[in-house]
């Protein structure tokens, strides 16, 4: 009996503190009433999604080390980044809503005299040890303390690229609230969060943040951080809608049919912000290609362009086999061909929707040529084509 003791003490203690906290007490109560928590899981909408790859992992294995692939999933010199200034962010937006992607999922939304800052990672791995796991292919744009003070958190699920211990812990330090979905409050209150602090939602429930309305909306996708995905954390997107602006963030998702409903019920959107990048013909349910993300925002806008697009979850960690700058490749070529206005920025560089959009390709001073023929979505009368476009300095 002794012995077991101290073993099982001793498990726990060698347990990071990365994996987190499971849900317990009323906080699993709360989602086992949910009802989309079946048979002891959380579910997709739309039933199972396939969450781990698909086919042979001899296939898998061929596609991700072949030597002539490999180079393409990584910068060839020095991402550019916009060092991201108190000037930058000190006047209030002209328009009323200004967006800054820090990189990869993490943006800073000021939104009528409010910020709100979604998936926020400074972490240099996205990874629960801090020698292993994929690192930041470049810095970001500016120190989380120099960021200023933040309103409300907002998390879309606790997978390492979105849920940062050594972030969450800094910003547990400062009076700012977190809006998480349901279950993910056991992390933040195990990593010093005080209760009182979280918001903590079901798909379709919302929170008040000031003038701000917070909801929680479906996504495709799965969580988990541990050695067992118990499916006991649930993954959302997020729509924040103001008193003149309404903006969405994906978190990660698969393409499915709730996007239109997402859309007819709080759209349309001043600006969406999409996951486009990590994808993969192993993984088509819990990731969106660049077209699939075209689509996506044509149906949270009620089928039309309108408003702009900012690309999201590409650009700072390698984590597909796709070239690295294919997701802004491509997502260029998909908005072009159905006339849909995509902002592109340099890491740190603000930039308001209303405003002058950035769609320089920063990328290709930085990357090797990408040639070859871009599906596009179906827009009216323009039928699903390709586009063939050639990256060039």
């Amino acid at each position: 009996m002794t012995g077991s003791r101290f073993t099982s003490s001793g498990l726990r203690a060698l347990r990071p503190a990365a994996f987190g906290a499971d849900p317990a007490g009323e906080r699993l109560a709360r989602i086992r009433r949910s009802p989309h928590f079946k048979d002891g899981v959380f579910v997709n909408p739309g039933g199972t999604a396939r969450t781990r790859p698909s086919g042979s992992a001899m296939d898998f294995a061929k596609v991700y080390f072949d030597k002539e692939a490999r180079p393409r999933r990584s910068p060839t010199g020095t991402v550019p980044v916009h060092s991201t200034t108190l000037a930058d962010l000190a006047r209030p937006p002209a328009t009323g809503l200004r967006l800054t992607w820090m990189g990869h999922s993490s943006v800073l939304a000021e939104i009528d005299g409010q910020r709100v800052l979604f998936d926020p990672v400074w972490g240099e791995r996205c990874s629960p040890f801090p020698f292993a796991g994929p690192r930041r292919l470049h810095p970001a744009p500016l120190p989380l303390a120099a960021l200023g003070p933040v309103d409300v958190v907002v998390i879309s699920h606790d997978h390492y690229d979105h849920l940062d211990l050594p972030t969450i812990k800094a910003l547990a330090g400062t009076d700012t609230l977190f809006a998480v979905p349901l279950g993910v409050g056991a992390h933040l209150e195990h990593w010093g969060v005080a209760e009182s602090r979280l918001r903590e939602l079901d798909w379709h429930e919302d929170t008040k943040v000031g003038p701000l309305t917070l909801t929680a909306t479906p996504a495709r996708h799965f969580c988990g951080r541990g050695l067992r995905n118990t499916q006991h954390t649930l993954w959302a997107s997020w729509v924040v809608a103001g008193e003149e602006h309404r903006i969405y963030h994906s978190g990660d998702t698969g393409y499915f049919d709730g996007f239109r409903d997402i859309g007819a019920a709080h759209g349309p959107f001043d600006a969406t912000m999409i996951q486009v990048g990590a994808y993969s013909e192993f993984w088509p349910d819990i990731h969106m290609t660049p077209e699939e993300g075209v689509r996506a925002h044509l149906d949270l806008q009620g089928g039309a362009p309108h408003g702009a697009l900012l690309p999201i979850h590409w650009g700072t960690f390698n984590l597909a086999p796709h070239p690295w700058a294919e997701p802004g490749e491509w997502m260029l070529a998909a908005g072009e061909a159905v006339g849909q206005p995509v902002a592109v920025p340099v890491p740190g560089a603000p930039f308001e929707p209303g405003g002058d959009l950035p769609t320089r390709p920063w990328w290709r001073g930085v990357s090797q040529t990408l040639t070859r023929s871009w599906p596009a979505p179906e827009l009216g009368l323009r039928a699903a084509r390709g586009l063939d476009l050639v990256g060039d300095d």
